[in-house]
C-alpha cells in the first residue's frame, strides 16, 4: 500500500490538470507598452495572476464554460473580457485604457510653478520661501530667483518676462488685492505687507494663466491660505528693530480656530549700526495687526476670514540732483487695512462651490519740500523748482465680490465658471504752491465672467480651454480673452506643454488722476505663446520653458510743444519679449542638501509712455541668474542658507522733449554695471522646556550682499539733463538678526524636512 502512495498522487494530479485550462497573455497600454503588475482574475473565483515587468502572465483554472476575465491596473480603466474554457489553452491579450488620476495624470505646467502642501517637489513653498538667504522672509523676494524675474532694486514689484510691476497681479484666496506692497518710496523698493506663514500653498505664473483670473498683463501670483491649525500654539519674535508676538486657538473638536498676531518695527537701532545714504530724518516705522478666525461648515467645507491692518510712517532727506545747496525731503504715512472672506464647499458628488469676498482701503499721506542746507523749508519760484514743494492725499478702495462653480465630468476632467465684480475708488488730493486743493476722483465698476474646462483625453494628454469676458466702466468697453493649454505626458516624470491665451489690463490709475488729457484709452493687451519641457521627481525638477510675448495697445504719453512734460496719454503703444528659461532643483546629489539654479534669457523692446521709439526698457536685462543652496546639519540643529544672484547691465537713457522736432528724443543713454549679490543666513533651532514639549526656538542671522559689491540700478538726470547720479541701494549691505519662539508647535521639522 505505501507504494501505491506515490502512484496514486500521480494519477489524481494528471487527472487535475487535465480538468485545467491555461490562460496565458500580455496585458498592454494604448502605446503597445506591457503594463506591469496588471492584475488579471476570473470574475467570482479564485483563479488569477498579476503581469511581469513586460505584461505577460500566465495561470490555470479548473472553471469551465463561458466565463469573465478582470483586467485592472493602477491608473486605468478595468476592463472586463469574456472567455470561453473547455480544458485546451487559450490566449488573451488586452489593452487598458488610462484612467486620469491625480497620482499618474499629466499637469499642465506651461508657465506656471506650483507649490504646496500636497506638492513638495516644486517651488516655492512658505519653508522654501522664508529659508532662501536673500528674501529676508520677503515673499515676492524669494520668487525673484525664479526664472523669469527681474532683479529691479529700486522699485518693488515683480518684473515678468519685460513686463512692468504693475503688470502682476497678487490673488490671495482668489480675490486681487489692491496694496500687496508697502508704498513705494522714491529708488527705494518696499517689501511685501503678508507673511509666507499665513499660506500653505503659492502658485507663480509667469505667463498663460488661468482664466479665472484677470487684468495682469504679465504674471498672476496666487496664494492661498492654510486652513485649521494642528493645534493652539503661540508666538514671540524679538530683535534689535521688530517685536512680534501672536496666538492661536483651536477649538476641542478641531472645527474652528481663531488667532492674532501684532508686530512693530522701528528701524532706529538699525539705522544707527549700518550707516544709510539717505538722511532719514524721520526713522521709519511699522505697525502691523492681524486677525483670523476659520471655521468647518461641514466635512467638505471651509469658512475662512483674514483681517489686515498697517500704519507705517518715515521721511527721508536726498541732495537735490538740480541744485548743490537744496535737499528734497520726502516723508509718507500711510494706513493700510484688508480684510478676506473665502467659503469653499462640495455640493454632492460632482459640485463644488467657492465665494470670495475682500476689501482693501489704502490711504497715502505724501510730502515732498525742498530744503536748503540747515534743513528750513525753501521756495524757489521758477523752474525746475516749481514742481518739486507738493502734498498729496491719496485713496484707493477695492471691493470685490467671486464665485465659482465647478462641476465634475468623469476622472480628473472638470468644468468650471462664475463671475466677479470689483468696484474700485481712486482719490487724489493736491495741493502745491502754485495749485490748491486739486481733487481727482475715478470709479470703475468692473465686471467678469469665466468659464474654463480640464479635458483629461487620456491619461497622458489633457487640455485646458478657457476664456474671459471683461467690461469696465471706466473705459465703457469689454474685451474677450481665450486661453488654451496643452499638456502631454512623455514617461512617467517628464512631459512637455503649450499654452496661448490673450490678457488684457487696464491703463495703470495714474493716467487719470494726474490731470492727463486722455481720449478713449483702450484696454493694453497681450498675446503669450510658451513652450515648456518639464521633469518632476521626488528628488529633482528640470524645467525648460521657451516663449514670445506680444504688446499691443500700450499707453503712450505725449507733450505739447513747449513742454518739457508729458500731458496728454493715448494708446499707441507696441512691444515684444521673447526667451528662454531653465530651472533646476536638487534634492539628492549632494548629501543633505537642497540647491536650485535659474537663468532667464529676454529679449524685449517696447514703444510706450515717452519712448521715441521701440527701445530695451530700462528695468530689462537680457541674462539673469540665481543660485541657491541650503543644507541643514542636523546635530547642529542648524541650516545654513546661501544665494548668488547675477544680472546684466541694464539700459538707462535720458529722454527728452525737442521743441524744434516736436517730439521725445534720447539725449542720453548707456548699460549699467552688471548686478551681483551674495547673500548668506543661518537659522540656528535648539529646542526649549522639557524633554517631548512642542516648544522651539530659531535664531536667524542673515547678510545681503555680503562681498559688498557695487551695484547701480538706473540713473536719474538733472533737469537741464547735464547731470546724472546713479540709483544705488540705501546702503552697501543689510544684516538681521533676530530670535522667534514658538509654543505648542515644534516647526524645526518642517525646516529640517524642507532641506533633505
Amino acid at each position: 500500500m505505501i507504494k501505491l502512495i506515490p502512484i496514486s498522487i500521480l494519477l489524481l494530479s494528471w487527472f487535475m490538470v487535465d480538468g485545467q485550462t491555461v490562460i496565458s497573455g500580455k496585458v498592454r497600454d494604448g502605446k503597445g507598452r506591457g503594463i506591469n503588475g496588471a492584475s488579471i482574475a476570473i470574475k467570482g473565483a479564485y483563479d488569477g495572476a498579476t503581469t511581469d515587468s513586460l505584461g505577460n502572465y500566465r495561470f490555470r483554472t479548473t472553471e469551465k464554460g463561458e466565463q469573465i476575465l478582470v483586467i485592472s491596473s493602477i491608473g486605468f480603466k478595468p476592463q472586463e473580457q469574456k472567455v470561453t474554457l473547455s480544458g485546451t489553452a487559450i490566449t488573451a491579450d488586452v489593452v487598458l485604457k488610462p484612467e486620469p488620476n491625480e497620482l499618474t495624470a499629466v499637469v499642465i505646467t506651461a508657465g506656471t510653478f506650483e507649490a504646496s502642501d500636497t506638492k513638495r517637489t516644486t517651488v516655492l513653498s512658505p519653508i522654501d520661501i522664508v529659508t532662501t538667504a536673500s528674501a529676508n522672509g520677503d515673499i515676492t523676494s524669494a520668487f525673484k530667483t525664479l526664472p523669469g524675474t527681474q532683479q529691479v532694486g529700486e522699485s518693488e514689484g515683480l518684473f515678468v518676462r519685460g513686463g512692468t510691476a504693475q503688470e502682476t497681479k497678487i490673488f490671495i484666496d482668489g480675490t486681487l488685492v489692491n496694496n500687496f506692497f508697502f508704498t513705494s518710496v522714491p529708488d527705494i523698493a518696499q517689501r511685501g505687507r503678508f507673511s509666507p506663514f499665513i499660506f500653505k500653498g503659492t502658485v507663480f505664473s509667469s505667463g498663460g494663466y488661468s482664466a479665472l483670473y484677470g487684468q495682469a498683463l504679465s504674471s498672476a501670483l496666487i496664494l492661498e491660505s492654510i486652513d485649521l491649525p494642528e493645534q493652539s500654539s503661540a508666538n514671540l519674535g524679538i530683535s534689535p528693530i521688530v517685536l512680534s508676538a501672536g496666538y492661536q486657538q483651536l477649538a476641542k473638536d478641531k472645527n474652528s480656530s481663531w488667532g492674532v498676531n501684532y508686530s512693530y518695527t522701528n528701524l532706529a537701532a538699525y539705522f544707527a549700526l549700518i550707516k544709510q545714504r539717505p538722511d532719514n530724518f524721520k526713522i521709519p516705522e511699522f505697525h502691523n495687526g492681524e486677525f483670523n478666525y476659520r471655521i468647518k461648515t461641514s466635512k467638505t467645507g471651509m469658512l475662512k476670514f483674514y483681517g489686515y491692518f498697517n500704519y507705517n510712517s518715515l521721511g527721508l532727506r536726498r541732495p537735490d540732483i538740480d541744485s548743490a545747496n537744496l535737499k528734497d525731503a520726502f516723508s509718507l504715512t500711510n494706513f493700510n487695512v484688508y480684510g478676506n472672506l473665502s467659503w469653499r464647499e462640495k455640493l454632492g458628488k460632482k459640485w463644488k462651490m467657492y465665494m470670495g469676498l475682500s476689501y482693501s482701503n489704502n490711504i497715502d499721506k505724501i510730502s515732498n519740500e525742498l530744503q536748503d542746507q540747515d534743513n528750513k523749508p525753501s521756495f524757489p519760484s521758477y523752474d525746475p523748482y516749481l514742481t518739486k514743494n507738493f502734498d498729496v492725499k491719496a485713496h484707493s478702495d477695492l471691493a470685490q465680490i467671486k464665485a465659482v462653480l465647478e462641476r465634475r465630468l468623469g476622472g480628473l476632467s472638470a468644468f468650471r465658471f462664475g463671475g466677479e465684480y470689483m468696484f474700485f475708488r481712486d482719490r487724489n488730493d493736491f495741493s502745491s504752491r502754485q495749485v490748491t486743493n486739486l481733487v481727482t476722483q475715478k470709479d470703475d465698476h468692473f465686471k467678469a465672467a469665466f468659464a474654463e474646462a480640464d479635458v483629461y483625453i487620456t491619461n497622458d494628454l489633457a487640455a485646458k480651454l478657457g476664456t474671459r469676458l471683461e467690461h469696465s466702466s471706466l473705459l465703457e468697453k469689454a474685451n474677450i480673452a481665450p486661453r488654451v493649454s496643452l499638456a502631454y505626458k512623455l514617461d512617467r516624470q517628464s512631459q512637455v506643454s503649450l499654452a496661448y491665451g490673450l490678457f488684457y489690463q487696464k491703463p495703470e490709475k495714474d493716467f487719470f488722476l494726474r490731470g492727463y488729457a486722455y481720449n478713449d484709452l483702450l484696454y493694453t493687451r497681450a498675446t503669450h505663446y510658451i513652450a515648456n519641457y518639464q521633469i518632476v521627481s521626488r528628488d529633482y525638477t528640470l524645467r525648460v520653458e521657451a516663449y514670445y510675448k506680444k504688446y499691443n495697445e500700450l499707453v503712450k504719453t505725449y507733450a505739447v510743444k513747449g513742454s518739457s512734460l508729458a500731458d496728454s496719454a493715448g494708446n499707441g503703444g507696441y512691444g515684444e519679449a521673447k526667451g528662454i528659461e531653465l530651472f533646476w532643483r536638487d534634492r539628492k546629489t549632494l548629501k543633505d542638501v537642497d540647491y536650485w539654479i535659474s537663468y532667464s534669457y529676454l529679449d524685449t523692446k517696447r514703444n510706450y509712455l515717452n519712448f521715441p521709439y521701440a527701445i530695451q526698457p530700462n528695468f530689462a536685462a537680457n541674462h539673469t541668474a540665481s543660485l541657491v543652496v541650503k543644507k541643514f546639519v542636523t546635530k547642529w540643529k542648524t541650516g545654513f542658507n546661501g544665494t548668488y544672484t547675477f544680472a546684466s547691465g541694464r539700459p538707462y537713457y535720458n529722454i527728452r522733449y525737442d521743441n524744434s522736432a516736436g517730439k521725445f528724443n534720447i539725449a542720453d543713454q548707456g548699460t549699467t554695471i552688471a548686478y551681483h549679490s551674495l547673500s548668506f543666513s543661518v537659522n540656528y533651532l535648539p529646542k526649549i522646556g522639557k524633554q517631548g514639549t512642542k516648544s522651539f526656538v530659531v535664531w536667524v542671522f542673515s547678510v545681503n550682499n555680503v562681498l559688498g559689491s557695487d551695484q547701480v540700478f538706473n540713473y536719474n538726470y538733472s533737469w537741464n539733463g547735464l547731470h546724472k547720479e546713479p540709483v544705488i541701494p540705501p546702503a552697501r549691505r543689510m544684516f538681521f538678526l533676530g530670535c522667534f519662539l514658538s509654543f505648542g508647535v515644534d516647526r524645526s521639522q518642517d525646516v529640517i524636512n524642507s532641506n533633505l
